[in-house]
């Protein structure tokens, strides 16, 4: 990383530690130095990586559309690592990679559906301090998704804010993930979300 987190990364040791290495040169091709910092309490490391694979398994939302809203969040929030990350995945997940690199600059943008807009919306509102998630936008995404896909979309969207948070507060930054598979750098947006 080129600028250093706010809690240096130790070495990680021991059998889970190597288990871990090991699925994160297989993913990555390399250890992440937040997997460092987070070993300063494995327990803390295990429980967040835990949920974030149970979430990764939830199936009621459309695949495409929770990355969408995982990316909308993480740019909401300013975490570069998470968007990285999420650009990363949503690659090898074989999403349309035109559309994933326009998720920062996503009102800005004519590649999205309808629906695609306004679970980014939701997203973006949802991550907000505080949140300012509309009856409107609800009524029209439980309309749309039902109330299945609703509910996993504020979760998955709760999820992401608790990891983009920790991350900004522990001063992890993109890693650039997604540079070793050559993927284009994700769009940058011409004005905040509120107009500015």
């Amino acid at each position: 990383m080129t600028t250093p987190t706010r809690v240096p990364p130790t070495e990680i040791t021991g059998a889970y530690g190597s288990m871990v290495k090991l699925v994160a040169r297989t993913m990555f091709g390399r250890v992440p130095d937040s997997v460092g910092v987070l070993w300063h309490h494995p327990a803390v490391m295990k429980a967040s990586m835990g949920l974030g694979r149970k979430v990764e398994r939830w199936d009621a939302l459309d695949p495409d559309l929770a990355s969408y809203a995982a990316m909308a969040a993480a740019a909401t929030i300013g975490c570069g690592f998470c968007l990285d990350l999420q650009h990363f995945v949503a690659h090898n997940h074989g999403l349309d990679e035109a559309k994933v690199r326009e998720v920062p600059r996503w009102r800005e943008s004519a590649v999205f559906s309808l629906r695609e807009r306004r679970v980014m919306e939701y997203a973006e509102t949802a991550s907000q301090t505080p949140p300012a998630v509309t009856d409107a936008l609800s009524d029209a995404l439980l309309a749309d998704l039902g109330p299945a896909a609703l509910v996993e979309l504020a979760a998955r969207v709760a999820f992401m804010n608790m990891s983009a948070r920790m991350n900004l507060a522990l001063g992890i930054r993109s890693e650039h993930f997604s540079d070793a598979c050559g993927l284009p750098p994700l769009a940058v947006p011409s004005r905040t979300a509120d107009g500015r």
